[in-house]
């Protein structure tokens, strides 16, 4: 069994912000099954602090960039973790990258500098009694991790860095870099050096043996001048050593016929009790009862990313056809005011929530008769895989994870009775335009309809074929074929 050190800023169900929490969260216990060891490192926020059990110290260090900090072992339900507790770097209020007023932490280089530190450390024998294959890095805010194993003196376990979102880069200015304990040399178009400042991920990048992103055509995708965010040169660079494998979701906490967040358990052969969901939902958001109302659900970050601003243009022409929209998310002040605004304007029509809730989360699930995520660029996506599993339809543009894990309604797939959902392209206010055309002629048509919801409940979003594919991995990079 190999033994892998997961190094991650956030864990659910501890500490999280969006979908790299689910993804740290759920990843190593389907590891467990293929035959894999996981132990995550996680900084010390409070909210890990105060969630974890059965914690030990088992590390002490005197200095850890300003301060002493120590490693707790402990768990959280079937997680093994290792906690880097450094009170003057992570216990602070607010969430772990953002002070309560919504700026970001001025010390977030040293911050998550000191995690990769640590995951490195740890990840080379440090502790006695703990030692690990494989140090795998999750985006930004531990791609420093493989960056000091690059330079660490002596055998060292093997390195994987996997992209959630190559948007965000961990960049930070110049003088940083001599701080971080690294050689000069570090710092060069081959490393850290990324326009004069210093790139956390572009580190990472050069640094790691391999490289993963979540979803197959994602990693197509970064290696192109649109989507690349400036670092498709690196990209297609290490091509021969990056791999798309698409997330799952945890199916036990994701599961429409166990689920406690909803009113109303069902399953694909017991599809008539999702009824009961919907109208929960209306009468939640003020919406007008009726099932024969076409509900979208929304949930969310509001941001261009995600693509929101181009639903407003949408919805004088879905309301007029009876169409009801359930949003939950926040972001961008610009789109809540504007869908808070929008809610004002037509009660009973528009219900809106701005923020996080995983009841409600769960519930827009269950009792939207579709959900829309018309991203502009989206790595993998988690939300349309929960709309799979609970047989809400999935809108989606045809970017990223989205492409590759809805079957579009295109007339061969529903001939050949295999469709998911619908996918567009370009993602255009115009390509969203004739999405929900299609979407609303589809709901007419009731018998096609609920047959893709037995099509998207029936398809497998777990973690189990993902898993195998990430020990494959990590065996092939202790095989020697790095």
């Amino acid at each position: 069994m190999s033994r892998v050190l997961s190094v991650t800023s956030e864990i659910y169900p501890l500490i999280k912000t969006g979908g790299l929490a689910d993804v740290t969260g759920a990843l190593p216990l389907a590891l467990g099954a293929a035959g894999v060891e996981t132990t995550s490192l996680v900084p010390g926020y409070p909210a890990v602090r105060q969630g974890l059990q059965n914690g030990g110290e088992v590390w002490h260090f005197p200095d850890m960039f300003g301060g002493h900090a120590n490693v707790i072992r402990g768990t959280a339900g079937s997680l093994d973790l290792l906690v880097l507790d450094a009170p003057h770097l992570f216990a602070r209020p607010g969430n772990p990258y953002n002070a309560p007023d919504g700026r970001e932490w001025h010390d977030n280089g040293i911050r998550f500098a000191a995690l990769g530190a640590a995951g490195a450390a740890i990840g080379a024998g440090l502790i006695p009694g703990l030692s690990f294959d494989i140090v795998h890095a999750h985006d930004w805010q531990s791609a420093m991790a493989p960056v000091y194993l690059n330079y660490h003196n002596g055998p060292r376990p093997g390195t994987v860095l996997t992209i959630h979102n190559l948007a965000f880069q961990g960049r930070f200015a110049a003088s940083l870099f001599p701080r971080l304990g690294l050689p000069g040399s570090a710092f060069g178009f081959d490393g850290l050096e990324y326009h004069h400042d210093v790139s956390f991920l572009k580190g990472g990048l050069c640094f790691a043996d391999r490289l993963t992103t979540v979803s197959p055509t994602y990693a197509r995708e970064i290696a192109t001048e649109e989507y690349g965010m400036g670092l498709e040169g690196v990209i297609q660079y290490r091509a021969a050593s990056l791999t798309g494998i698409v997330n799952g979701i945890d199916d036990a906490v994701w599961n429409p016929a166990t689920d406690d967040l909803i009113p109303h358990k069902f399953s694909r052969g017991r599809i008539t009790q999702r009824a009961g969901n919907k109208t929960a939902l209306q009468q939640r958001l003020g919406l007008r009862e009726s099932q024969a109302a076409l509900v979208i659900g929304v949930v969310s970050r509001l941001t261009e990313q995600k693509g929101l601003d181009m639903l407003l243009e949408h919805l004088p022409a879905l309301i007029r056809d009876g169409v009801q929209i359930a949003l939950l998310g926040s972001g961008d002040r610009e789109l809540e005011f504007s869908f808070i605004e929008a809610a004002a304007r037509n009660p009973g029509s528009i219900g809106c929530v701005i923020g996080y809730n995983e009841q409600l989360a769960h519930l827009i699930q269950a009792g939207s008769d579709a959900l829309l995520v018309p991203s502009r660029f989206e790595p993998c996506g988690l939300t349309q895989l929960c709309a799979l599993r609970y047989g809400s339809i999935p809108v989606v543009s045809r970017v990223g994870g989205l492409a590759d894990t809805v079957i579009d309604a295109n007339e061969a797939a529903l001939t050949a009775g295999v469709a998911t959902g619908i996918q567009f392209s370009p993602a255009t206010a115009e390509g969203l335009e004739d999405a929900l055309r299609r979407l609303t002629i589809l709901w007419r048509n009731q018998p096609v309809w609920q047959r893709m919801q037995r099509n998207a409940m029936s398809a497998d979003v777990s973690w189990r074929n993902p898993a195998t594919h990430y020990a494959a991995l990590y065996n092939a990079i202790l095989a020697g074929s790095a």
